[in-house]
């Protein structure tokens, strides 16, 4: 057993987990809410949507832009581009295994898949539309869309809440269960190498499950401080200290620097690492965490073993069929 500290709701908390009851294999199925449940018709909408620059102002920025499902979900940039070449100061989450996040965004300011959909779209400096009621007008004039979302929700029915609905139920698909984990996990123990098995037993004692726990490996939910330990070493070459996390939502100062506590699924993927990409190998980044949240310098044998079994959190992408966007036959909405 040992400590974690979290916080919910705004809410610091401590508590224990048990080691032994932290290898948990990722759901087959991710889970849908009530008032969104899973269809077909909705996950063939929201695949175009997502994957439809013109719901950018520039027609040049998608969702797949920056979240790359031909990738490891997302772009592999510290800071992710989106209209007219603006950067912003954070590096794109991976939108696989997303489902199982409770909250979105590294500062958790969305409860939902929907509601995340819903933020980049207007984003200024991402998809630059100037509102939903544009984004709107704009895809009522794409008869293709008419009948995309006649399918899907009902005739009429093209509007803000059933757009984002459609884009998460597709996420809701974004799942990369079996990984060499998941088979270990399952009973297959020639699934990972010794090494990699090293590496997990090395993962469980210095305590990385205190933070990334669960299934996702991403705390369920839980917001953690980063860094914990004096950081002054680091903020030169890595600059961790300039963004607050939680708090540039919250506006407490007891929030400063806290973070949705990521997922490794697919880690090995998603270099570069941190909130704002500052990190450019999975080894840095374990042997950066294991000091700045551990208090614990790793031998360079122990970080190869961890990265070993962080590789072993790679699952097999399903298949992606890449839509064919509704037509605007003889015209454009961009100059």
């Amino acid at each position: 057993m040992f400590k974690i500290r979290y916080l919910v709701a705004g809410i610091l908390l401590s508590g224990t987990l048990s080691v032994a009851s932290a290898w948990e294999a990722l759901p087959t199925t991710a889970p849908a809410p009530a008032d969104n449940p899973t269809t077909a018709e909705k996950v063939a909408l929201g695949s175009m949507l997502y994957h439809d620059p013109r719901l950018s102002s520039t027609g040049t920025v998608s969702c797949a832009s920056c979240h790359n499902t031909m990738l490891g979900g997302e772009d592999n940039r510290p800071n992710s581009m989106g209209v007219h070449g603006k950067t912003g100061g954070r590096s794109a989450p991976t939108v696989w295994n997303a489902a199982f996040n409770k909250v979105q965004f590294w500062d958790g300011r969305a409860a939902s898949l929907e509601e995340q959909a819903g933020g980049p779209v207007t984003n200024p400096i991402e998809m630059g539309m100037e509102n939903w009621d544009v984004v709107v007008s704009r895809l009522k004039a794409i008869p293709g869309y008419q009948h995309a979302f006649t399918a899907a929700f009902g005739a009429n029915s093209i509007s803000k809440d059933t757009a984002t609905k459609a884009i998460a139920a597709y996420e809701r698909t974004l799942i990369t269960p079996h990984s060499a984990y998941d088979r270990y996990v399952g009973g297959d123990k020639s699934a990972l190498t010794e090494q990699q098995v090293k590496g997990m037993n090395k993962f469980a004692s210095l305590g990385c499950g205190g933070c990334h726990s669960g299934a996702a490996f991403n705390g369920e939910g839980h917001f953690q401080k980063f860094p914990v330990q004096n950081a002054a070493s680091y903020e030169q070459q890595y600059h961790l200290l300039q963004d607050k996390g939680l708090a540039e939502v919250t506006k407490k100062a007891e929030n400063e620097h806290f973070w949705k506590v990521p997922t490794l699924r697919n880690i090995a993927l998603t270099a570069p690492y941190l909130h704002n990409g500052s990190v450019p190998t999975l080894e840095q980044a374990v042997e950066m965490m294991a000091k700045l949240q551990l208090g614990k310098t790793l031998a360079k044998s122990d970080t190869a073993d961890i990265v070993a079994f962080l590789n072993a959190l790679t699952g097999p992408f399903p298949k992606q069929t890449m839509p064919a966007l509704p037509a605007t036959p003889g015209k454009t909405f961009n100059k």
